[in-house]
């Protein structure tokens, strides 16, 4: 699995949790379960992507704006998430706030597959694309499980 397979799995994921949390929006119990398993996706996501495909794009010139981007809209992610989390599951002010982190999460994943995606096609060797998917889905895995247990624990990072 290369770098990009192990990134569109999980951006699949996270579409169909998306699709999940809206589709129980009158269901409190499993609309908070499906927020708590799309937080626990984001975060390992984005720090397992940061790590082992934003570094490696840094160092070449034409990628350092989508790297930058990339993180810079994860940190958005964070503090979107950050203030959904201290609101009422399923007040007005919460459904309000997931519809926005929804627009961004789906910005993001549309933007980085059909305009980074691409330039990072091109300047990674076959061989690093091959290579960067193991580190990252082993960082992803970690960082999950991670996230999962502070979260059956409350445990909030």
């Amino acid at each position: 699995m290369d770098i990009f397979d192990a990134l569109l799995k999980s951006h699949e994921l996270q579409r169909e949790l998306v699709k999940r949390l809206l589709s129980n929006i009158g269901d409190a119990g499993e609309r908070g379960g499906d927020f708590e398993r799309l937080k626990a996706e984001l975060a390992a996501h984005e720090t397992a992507e940061e790590r082992a495909f934003y570094v490696p794009l840094i160092e070449h010139d034409e990628a350092v704006e989508a790297a930058r981007h990339g993180i810079a809209e994860h940190h958005e992610m964070d503090e979107m998430v950050e203030c959904i989390d201290q609101l009422e599951p399923g007040s007005a002010e919460w459904l309000a706030q997931l519809g926005k982190l929804v627009h961004k999460l789906e910005h993001h994943l549309e933007e980085e597959e059909e305009k980074w995606f691409p330039v990072a096609r091109q300047v990674l060797s076959r061989t690093e694309q091959k290579d960067l998917g193991r580190p990252y889905q082993q960082e992803h895995d970690r960082l999950k499980a991670k996230e999962e247990q502070e979260s059956s624990e409350g445990i909030k990072p």
